[in-house]
């Protein structure tokens, strides 16, 4: 986020570099920071005859060199963007003579979707000094409700921990759907809101009481019938809640406690830095390790092995999922 801050500052303020280089496997940012670029160098006037958007699919890198090269019309900078910039990965390294002497008038964007280019190799080194190479890294799973909080604070909301633990779990780290959702409650609630779990189920329609956050800590809690009723309910709405992210989470979960078992300060902050969890949570891990024995622990991993397999239609191809969940509740829990 901080990079992503600075080279919008440096946009923002007119000092630009003549390469953007935008690569890697999270595309938000590439997006964002390319789009940025679209509407805020050039007047509407200026971009008639300076700005051209290009696919990598449909040109070579001696084609885009060509354009960049090119003088601005009536406009202190022309702007090229290469969308789609991976399909020219083959040919790449051919950007390296230019990288070399750019033109001081082009500003040559290029979105390298999902692919890092090597950085072992010339252009990489080359790029680093004559322009800006920006790599957007997936977030773990861990991440995702840290990046929701900061998000929507640098924006004048708030989140509750659980409703930011509900939107990533039922989006998992795809940043650009999160965003979009997140889009959709800034367009109903009025700055200065604290987004509730109320708030998710009424606009995104994810259930707050019967979702995988809250069957995880039914289950840690060793709260028989809670667990129960949420597992009934996702048998009945199978295609909403796929038992293969039921049993992830749940794998993640009891991985943790496996972790916890093995700290020897097992206090609320040491638990906090060592899970890499929210604070918010920790009281909650600490009381699910008392539940669950490590030998327990390390039985119900297994356990969650075998129904990963199962949930998968490995051996259970008669099996419903509501059955093969509870088949998988009275394992863990008992």
């Amino acid at each position: 986020m901080d990079e992503v801050k600075q080279i919008v500052t440096d946009i923002k303020n007119r000092n630009f570099k003549p390469i953007y280089f935008l690569m890697g496997e999270e595309p938000y940012y590439i997006d964002n920071i390319s789009k940025y670029i679209e509407s805020q160098v050039l007047t509407e006037e200026e971009k008639g005859f300076n700005q051209m958007v290009l696919y990598g699919r449909d040109v070579s890198i001696e084609d885009v060199v060509g354009h960049a090269k090119r003088y601005p019309m009536m406009s202190e900078y022309q702007v090229v963007i290469v969308k789609e910039a991976q399909d020219l990965s083959r040919h790449i390294e051919k950007l390296v003579d230019y990288a070399e002497n750019p033109q001081p008038t082009t500003i040559l964007v290029f979105n390298y979707k999902y692919k890092t280019i090597d950085k072992r190799k010339k252009l990489y080194k080359t790029l680093k000094k004559s322009g800006v190479i920006f790599e957007g890294k997936k977030l773990y799973d861990n991440q995702v409700g840290d990046w929701i909080r900061r998000v929507l604070s640098g924006q004048n909301y708030t989140i509750s921990p659980k409703a930011a633990q509900m939107l990533a779990e039922f989006l998992g780290t795809d940043l650009s759907k999160i965003s979009n959702e997140l889009e959709k409650l800034k367009i109903i609630l009025p700055e200065g809101t604290q987004i509730t779990p109320e708030h998710i189920e009424q606009n995104i329609g994810i259930s707050k009481d019967y979702n995988n956050f809250e069957l995880q800590k039914a289950v840690g809690a060793r709260d028989f019938v809670k667990a129960n009723q949420i597992i009934k309910y996702f048998g009945e709405n199978p295609k909403d809640n796929p038992m293969v992210v039921t049993v992830s989470l749940l794998y993640s979960f009891f991985s943790k406690l496996l972790h916890l078992h093995g700290l020897n300060d097992k206090s609320p902050r040491s638990v906090t830095a060592a899970l890499k969890i929210n604070p918010y949570f920790a009281n909650e891990y600490i009381a699910a390790a008392r539940n669950y024995p490590m030998k327990q622990v390390s039985s119900v991993i297994a356990t969650l092995r075998e129904f990963d397999v199962k949930s998968k239609g490995v051996g259970s191809n008669a099996v419903s999922q509501g059955d093969l969940l509870k088949e998988m509740m009275v394992k863990i829990m008992n």
